[in-house]
């Protein structure tokens, strides 16, 4: 008798794809099978990469490990698990705003569907600072700076 594959689809707009979200993953790695990285693309929000970019940098974060995949997704988080084969709904908490936020997403998706369970891990403490609002920020930074040279 075979045994299913416990997926994870870890999901999120990944503008940039950090090494909080690889930390995280690789993590969850002990917990699942293989881990789906779902990149989410939403067109009221306004991001820095396009989908595209954010697919492949989160794909060089995983080059060698066939137990993760990343795809790039528009419909519904239910919706994507249910193609993707995924179980579990993987989310990470750095502090209680994250976790009151994340409360509300998890009771959707149940009322949406209760067949996939959503899975949170808290950030390791050293990542818990860790943002892709800040990378960006670093970023933009240090472009500007490159550009106005003295």
């Amino acid at each position: 008798m075979s045994q299913s594959l416990r997926i994870a689809l870890f999901p999120g707009s990944f503008d940039p794809f950090t090494v909080g979200h690889e930390a995280l993953v690789r993590r969850a790695l002990a917990l699942f099978d293989r881990v789906v990285i779902a990149v989410g693309q939403n067109s009221d929000k306004h991001y820095m990469f396009s989908a595209q970019e954010r697919v492949e940098r989160a794909r060089l974060f995983f080059a060698n490990d066939e137990r993760v995949q990343v795809v790039a997704y528009s419909d519904m988080t239910v919706d994507c698990c249910r193609r993707m084969g995924a179980s579990f709904i993987l989310r990470g908490l750095r502090n209680a705003a994250d976790l009151e936020y994340e409360m509300k997403v998890a009771a959707v998706n149940r009322a949406l569907a209760p067949e996939i369970e959503t899975v949170t891990l808290l950030a390791d403490v050293d990542m818990a600072d860790v943002s892709s609002t800040l990378e960006r920020e670093r970023m933009l930074h240090s472009a500007s700076n490159n550009d106005n040279i003295c």
